[in-house]
């Protein structure tokens, strides 16, 4: 498994219309081969503040999801929303390792 995840903080005022894009572009990575989880996250204390948790089946899968007509469409919404540019961090997971995976 190849997990990411997504820090963003987006401007004062923008945090539903950032939900709806996400969430849009949530549904449609789940519908991709090689993605097993899209999460989003929003912080409880400063609900300008989200995570994306995007668990793959394989690197190249968060390659390819990012070729994706929905992503590109994502991308480019969310853009100016952003307070921040938005920053990441790749995990390899350790337990619990479903058969196949890893």
């Amino acid at each position: 498994m190849f997990i990411v995840h997504v820090f963003v903080h987006v401007k004062d005022n923008l945090e539903e219309e950032f939900r709806a894009a996400t969430i849009e572009n949530a549904r449609s990575s789940l519908q991709e081969p090689g993605v097993a989880r899209f999460d989003l996250v929003q912080q409880q204390d400063d609900p300008a503040r989200f995570v994306l948790v995007e668990v793959y089946r394989q690197p190249e899968d968060a390659a390819r999801h990012k070729e994706t007509g929905h992503y590109k469409k994502w991308r480019d919404a969310v853009e100016i929303m952003m307070a921040e540019p938005r920053s990441s961090i790749k995990f390899s997971n350790v337990f619990p390792m479903e058969e196949g995976w890893g």
